[in-house]
This record gives C-alpha cells, structure tokens and sequence, in this order.
C-alpha cells in the first residue's frame, strides 16, 4: 500500500482531483461569467484579434489613401497655396508698415528742414563683403533724382555721400571710409575740424576729426554737427560723439576719435538728400 501511495499513479489521480475540484469551484463562483476553458481560450485569442485589428485598420488606412491620392493631393496643394497667401499678406503688411514709418520720418525731416528734397525712401539692397567702411547699395538711382555727391541720413543722423549712381540703384560711402572728408563744428564749442576715416578706427566703427586747432577746448561727449560749408553737405546733421581727445603726433594741432551717431550696419534704410539751399556752393 505505502508503495501504491509513492507511486507515478497515484500522483496523477491527485492532480486529476485537484483540477476537477478547482474546475468545480470556479464554475460556482463565476456565475455566468465565461467558463475556464472559455477563459483560456479567450487569452490566446484576444492578442491575435488585436493584432488583426491592426492590420485591418491599417490596410483600410492604406487602401483609402490609394484610392482618394488625388484628393489628398489637392487637398494639400490648396492648404500651400493658403499658408502661402496669408504668409504674403503678412510680408506685405510690414513692408507698408516701414513705408509708412520712413513716409512719417521724410515728413518730419521736410518740417525740420523746408530747404531739403528727397528722393523716394531708399532701401539698402546690398552690402560690401569684407568692407570695413560699411559701403552698401541702395534700391534708387538716378531715375529716382539721385545723383553723385548727394547725402545721405537717416533721422538720427549723417550717413555718407552717393558715390556711384545707375539708373535703378546707387552705391553709398560712409563716413568711415578715408575717401570722405566732411567738414564739421561741435555743438558746444563750435570748435571746426574734418571728419575723415581712418582704416585703424573703421574696424572699432570709429572715425578721425582732424586739423583742429591746438588751444580748442573741445570736451568728450560733445556732438560734432555738419558744417555745411563744402556745398556737399546740409549744415546741422548730427555726425558724432567726441569719444577721445589728443594731440597729433606733429604736436601741432588735436585730434578727436568719433562714433557715429548711426552704424550703418545695423539700418535697412536711408533718405537721400538731392537738393538743399546751398548745395554745390562750397566755400571751405
């Protein structure tokens, strides 16, 4: 007997009992809940209905694709057309806005100075690679009224001059280049002297007032103005700030380091001065 309850046999009937009992006890608990053989086959089944699903839906997905491509597609092509459009609108509305803020400056530039003719507000279209003067292309020309020689400003302040003109744009100088000399006079001291550039000081942005007389009391700080006296320049447009004072190495006269009043580099447009009270009438 004890070998009978050692044996292979008896151990399978224990299991046979133990799943029957755990198979009836289920069946009274669940109550109407999916049996245990219902239960097991729904676990094997349920992930490769999932995974059918899937496919299903994206082959459906794939399928109608295929089928409506063509609608999809000028679907698309009107939605860039769309952003397209509203993208425009929105480049042409800032566009009139900086026409009409460079239209209030113009005017109050004429108000300020009756004498001044402008020509139409000019865009900087182009810059000198590698330049340390900062000379750029304009969008107006002589078709515009531009002319060499003419100034250039904006409301803060002189530019430079036209040096070249076409008949649809026009290069401009500034005042950093070696090539201009513009006589001017600080405001305070009414000290006189020529701004000119100078290749050291264009790299810091800076220009050079030069010739002024050894016992002038010009200060740091003061403002150098136009003189108006070469008939290339209108009298009173701001140029600088005196930054340094010293004496040239002559021992003869002083010298003063400018910054200009506007960097070039950092505008998008200018005016351009073609005529004013006193233009070609240099008397320097």
């Amino acid at each position: 007997m004890r070998e009978f309850f050692s044996s292979i046999k008896f151990k399978i009937i224990l299991c046979v009992l133990a799943l029957l009992v755990g198979f009836m006890v289920y069946s009274a608990t669940t109550r109407g809940a999916a049996t245990l053989p219902e239960a097991i086959l729904g676990t094997i089944i349920s992930p490769i209905q999932k995974a059918s699903s899937n496919i299903s839906n994206k082959a459906r997905n794939s399928i109608d694709k295929l089928i409506n491509a063509d609608k999809y597609y000028k679907e698309n092509e009107v939605l860039k057309d769309q952003i397209a459009e509203l993208y425009g609108q929105i480049a042409n509305a800032t566009d009139i806005e900086h026409e009409n803020q460079m239209l209030r400056e113009v005017i109050g530039l004429k108000e300020e100075n009756p004498d001044f003719v402008f020509s139409p507000p000019a865009t900087i279209i182009g810059r000198e690679t590698g330049s340390l003067f900062g000379a750029f292309t304009i969008d107006k020309g002589s078709l515009d009224g531009i002319s060499k020689d003419d100034t250039v400003i904006s409301p803060n302040g002189l530019i430079g001059i036209v040096t070249e003109v076409a008949p649809t744009y026009a290069r401009v100088t500034t005042m950093l280049s070696p090539d201009i000399d513009i006589g001017v006079y600080s405001s305070r001291e009414k000290v006189t002297g020529i701004v000119t550039g100078d290749i050291a000081l264009a790299k810091e942005g800076k220009c050079k007032m030069q010739f002024i007389l050894k016992d002038s009391d010009i200060e740091e700080g003061g403002i150098s103005v136009t003189a108006g006296r070469s008939g290339i320049y209108p009298e009173g447009r701001v140029v600088g700030v005196v930054e340094e004072v010293g004496v040239e190495d002559s021992g003869l006269s002083l010298y003063a380091i400018i910054t200009p009043v506007v960097d070039s580099n950092k505008i998008n447009s200018v005016f351009v001065i073609t005529n004013f009270k006193g233009k070609g009438l240099g008397y320097e």
